[in-house]
């Protein structure tokens, strides 16, 4: 009885074990990866929940679980405040961003005319522009001009100007939107403002949802702009820089500080959370086609 020459045969061992060493070396590096980034969050929420004497000392866990912080927190003066402005600059902004965004990124991806490369160029050296460079004739326009100092509408009017980050990279994701489509939808008697929001937009949700993302994450986390526009008046300020001002009046309630640290970043997890899929999508698809 002839053997079968095209049967499979076992794989030695020696190769089955480096196999088996090569899947623990790479999952290993996951594990120590994600404890990398997930250990001084628990550090984090584990002191939040300890006891004023308890969280300076070197305990880890919590020998009373202090539920009751996260009540102070929120109970303490101006911190309900800080929670409302924010979410207005991160929604509003976020809002505007994208309203205005979106047109542009189309026009610069779908349609061909005279000066696109130009404008192109411009919006990408506008992202090249540190913040920095402009903030003082930015400061000037809106305080001794429009006298808007002591407000968070120095920072969200801008928003409804387009985003040079958010323009780029719904461009990069419209461009592997195939023409087809468009000329499908033009053929059977839609303009360009219903072939956007017929064709377009429903198929570019993932890149929208990146770029809504992208603004909604620097808006919540944004101390700089704060800083400049609305230090002067407490009743404008985000929590990102009222944070600071907790920190400083609760210096030595180092769990009163985590806990109101907690409450900042829980929104930004619970929101990335629900959307990461398309989150993904959107940031991977950008780089499809230039």
């Amino acid at each position: 009885m002839t053997s079968d020459p095209t049967a499979k045969t076992p794989a030695p061992r020696a190769v089955r074990r480096r196999a088996l060493l090569e899947w623990l070396g790479v999952h290993a590096l996951g594990v120590a990866a994600a404890l990398f980034f997930v250990l001084p969050f628990v550090f984090v929420v584990l002191t939040s929940l300890m006891t004023d004497q308890q969280a300076l000392t070197r305990d880890l866990v919590p020998h009373t679980w202090q539920w009751s912080n996260y009540r102070t927190v929120f109970h303490t003066p101006g911190f309900l405040t800080w929670w409302r402005n924010t979410l207005l600059y991160a929604g509003a902004g976020t809002v505007l961003t994208v309203l205005s965004s979106v047109p542009v990124a189309y026009a610069l991806a779908k349609f061909r005319f005279r000066g696109r490369r130009l404008a192109l160029l411009l919006v990408i050296s506008m992202m090249m522009l540190p913040p920095q460079v402009i903030v003082i004739p930015m400061y000037l326009f809106w305080a001794k001009q429009l006298h808007l100092s002591g407000t968070l509408w120095p920072l969200i009017i801008p928003m409804a100007f387009g985003d040079a980050f958010s323009i780029f990279l719904l461009r990069q994701f419209l461009l592997t939107i195939p023409d087809e489509y468009l000329d499908a939808a033009r053929v059977d008697g839609c303009g360009e403002l219903r072939t956007l929001l017929k064709v377009v937009l429903p198929m570019a949700r993932p890149g929208i949802a990146a770029i809504a993302l992208f603004q909604f994450f620097y808006a919540w986390n944004d101390y700089f702009g704060p800083q400049i526009y609305a230090s002067e008046n407490p009743g404008a300020w985000t929590l990102s820089y009222g944070l600071e001002s907790f920190k400083g009046a609760h210096h030595t309630n180092w769990n009163l500080t985590m806990a109101a640290t907690v409450l900042v970043m829980a929104p930004v997890i619970v929101v990335f959370f629900f959307a990461q899929r398309a989150f993904v999508e959107g940031v991977t698809l950008t780089g499809v086609k230039g």
